[in-house]
């Protein structure tokens, strides 16, 4: 009844679903060299974009006519299904686990998901066979919840069929604003003009919208220059190492794709200048590590040469000279922080 209802009613009509899936199911989805992806595309005539990102999560976009959705979405669950089947060949598991998708849905159309006193969910559970489950809070900056779908590919097929049918008959209510998964959080460093994240041991350029976004930051902040010897090089101030100031910043990654390039010297052009820190003498073996290997790390890391004063008698603090452009300094400057 309700496939005729969705076919002959006149609700083939065009949907958007979206699917929340880890990277590994994303690959799958993905195949070699795109080829599964495109083959999905073209036998179901749904439109399928996949969010861009080093994310842990991904967005999955279906976009199309309803049949064309249910189609899509079955090719999907059946791919799942075999990537089960082909991991327990290799595991000793017995119990064949169920295909599990999750589905975002803007948090005012769960309500009619979920039915008076769960009425709703219960009549799809029974009806599909499928385990549904609606999370209680919405995803991070958003209002949109998880609602996962497990079983079999064909209870997962029906079970969806029933969703797009309540998200038909009740549209959301209000703006929606739509889950985007972050990044795996990587710590940003602002040097000479240019934004860097560290990826083992280089510091890979970040795209514009970075350096706009700090420019913003800049506008927002009164800000102190790294060091009279380096003039004209804005940092912003992050509290004091020692009464001396730590002029680095540090930004959380926005999801933004990286530059391909890899630039392990940093910027080169800049003159060289020198910046003094002060660090208490407790504070110091941690900056060396044994045998020096942490200090090498960082001034391979940032291309800065660092020289660690001997310690004076009576003093309980040590000197570090940084010498290097303003992006190495910066950058040995916020490893230094960092350790």
């Amino acid at each position: 009844e309700m496939e005729s209802k969705v076919s002959e009613g006149g609700l083939n009509v065009t949907l958007t679903i979206r699917l929340l899936m880890h990277g590994k199911e994303v690959g799958s989805i993905i195949g070699k060299k795109g080829e599964t992806v495109k083959k999905m595309r073209e036998e179901s005539g749904a439109r399928i974009n996949i969010s861009e990102g080093n994310c842990p999560e991904r967005i999955v976009t279906i976009t199309g006519p309803t049949d064309a959705i249910f189609k899509a979405f079955a090719m999907i669950a059946y791919k799942f299904e075999e990537d089960i089947t082909n991991s327990m060949s290799n595991s000793t598991a017995t119990s064949k686990p169920p295909v599990t998708l999750r589905l975002v849905v803007p948090a005012s159309q769960c309500g009619s998901l979920i039915g008076k006193g769960g009425s709703k969910i219960k009549e799809i559970r029974e009806s599909t066979g499928a385990q549904v489950q609606v999370a209680g809070d919405m995803l991070p900056n958003s209002t949109e919840r998880a609602v996962t779908i497990s079983g079999t590919p064909d209870a997962i097929i029906q079970c969806v069929k029933q969703i797009c049918v309540v998200m038909l008959e009740s549209p959301p209510k209000g703006a929606t604003i739509p889950y985007r998964p972050k990044p795996a959080s990587t710590p940003v460093i602002f040097a000479g003009g240019q934004a860097y994240t560290i990826q083992g041991q280089y510091a890979i350029p970040h795209p514009d919208q970075l350096t706009k976004l700090h420019q913003l930051a800049m506008q927002q902040t009164p800000f102190t220059p790294l060091g009279q010897t380096t003039p004209a090089f804005p940092g912003r101030s992050l509290g004091s190492v020692a009464g001396k100031q730590r002029s680095f910043i540090m930004l959380p990654l926005p999801a933004l794709t990286m530059f391909p390039c890899i630039c392990p010297g940093l910027d080169a052009s800049p003159p060289a200048s020198t910046h003094e820190l002060t660090i208490p003498n407790d504070l110091i073996g941690c900056i060396i590590g044994r045998q020096g290997t942490k200090i090498n790390e960082i001034r391979q890391m940032s291309g800065a040469q660092i020289k660690i004063a001997n310690a004076t008698e009576g003093s309980s603090e040590r000197q570090i000279t940084i010498t290097g452009t303003p992006a190495n300094i910066s950058l040995a400057q916020y490893l230094i922080n960092a350790r």
